[in-house]
């Protein structure tokens, strides 16, 4: 819980300050224009030499062996046993599940255009 008693002692402060300054013995900053000062430009530095391409090496990013170019994501609710039985099928064919639902859709397109 909150001890809430140094609270009380700091209501009589006020009278510890004193009475605050006069005008003539206060600063002017108040009165002074609210207009920040100009900052010098710094000169720039010239720009560093460019440092040379590396050498391609054989090395492979795995990133990149899973890089697809499909950009547009598509989200849908299924029942757990559709998504079961095409998690399945993934698996089983070695391929992700987009590539499932490719090869779904031109069976379906070449099923329905005849």
């Amino acid at each position: 819980m909150a001890d809430v008693s140094k609270l009380k002692k700091l209501r009589g402060r006020r009278a510890e300050l004193g009475a605050p300054p006069t005008l003539e013995e206060a600063s002017d900053n108040l009165a002074a224009p609210e207009v920040a000062p100009v900052a010098p430009v710094p000169e720039q530095a010239p720009a560093p030499a460019r440092l040379p391409k590396m050498a391609v090496t054989d090395k492979v990013d795995g990133r990149s062996t899973r890089k697809t170019n499909r950009t547009v994501q598509f989200a849908t609710r299924v029942t757990p046993e559709w998504d079961a039985r095409i998690r399945a099928i993934a698996k089983r064919e070695g391929v992700m599940l987009v590539e499932v639902l490719e090869k779904a859709l031109d069976l379906y397109d070449s099923k329905s255009s005849s």
